[in-house]
């Protein structure tokens, strides 16, 4: 199952983008609002919304000022979300989040409204910055 946010603009340089979001604790400021937990450890955090499992993710690679990918920790669940960054001008940066999963079509039917939610989400807060 894939999944994409809206390309959006952010008000930030590429580079400020990117070292934004590589700090992990800065995910708590662009997650939801129905968020209950967030806990950064290492290369990784741990995450819950309301009525929504935690969900740990780890950085999985990181492409310097372009390119972010966070992986599931768990094998149960396994998916991808990536963050895009493009460079518009100096001080604009589009970023787009793609989801990639792999899910039986009965769960892919169960999340992928809250998923898509979720994405979308993070996508505008980031714009807010």
């Amino acid at each position: 199952m894939n999944l994409e946010s809206p390309k959006t603009v952010v008000n930030k340089s590429q580079k400020e983008l990117f070292e934004f979001l590589n700090n992990l604790n800065n995910f708590e400021k662009i997650m939801p609002d129905t968020i209950q937990k967030f806990e950064v450890d290492g290369e990784s955090f741990i995450f819950s919304l309301k009525g929504m499992p935690e969900i740990r993710l780890v950085l999985k690679e990181k492409q310097e000022f372009d390119k972010i990918i966070l992986g599931a920790a768990s094998s149960k669940l396994d998916f991808t979300l990536t963050a895009n960054l493009v460079p518009v001008s100096e001080n604009e940066t589009e970023i787009q989040l793609l989801f990639a999963g792999d899910f039986n079509p009965m769960m892919a039917m169960m999340v992928k409204k809250p998923l898509q939610n979720f994405i979308n989400t993070l996508t505008e807060k980031t714009k807010e910055l």
